[in-house]
């Protein structure tokens, strides 16, 4: 097994799993741009519960009928690839919040 490290970029997308574009999944959408621009790789987390800047809470409660729960899409590569991402990003995202940050990255291939 080979085994590769190094300092990477971490890019946190959350949005909300009602969340869509071009009447599509947002979330669909955003991991088929990341695979067709050849991202190291991305992953959608759903989340049981949240609220964003609006305070409304969402939850997976079976009493609750909240569509809405919180979805959060990690993305990892490099910094220059993320930051020429971001664009496209604007011209989809119509709400939620990005996060950038440095990751150390151990990977095994």
């Amino acid at each position: 097994m080979t085994r590769l490290e190094g300092e990477q970029h971490l890019m946190r997308i959350f949005i909300g799993e009602s969340d869509r574009y071009q009447n599509r999944p947002l979330y669909k959408v955003l991991l088929e741009l990341f695979r067709q621009e050849g991202f190291a790789g991305a992953t959608v987390l759903k989340g049981v519960a949240g609220f964003g800047a609006n305070s409304v809470l969402h939850t997976d409660r079976l009493m609750s009928l909240s569509q809405d729960l919180p979805l959060v899409i990690e993305v990892v590569d490099s910094q220059e690839k993320i930051e020429a991402i971001i664009p496209r990003l604007d011209k989809i995202l119509r709400g939620g919040m990005i996060t950038l940050e440095k990751a150390r990255v151990i990977r095994y291939l």
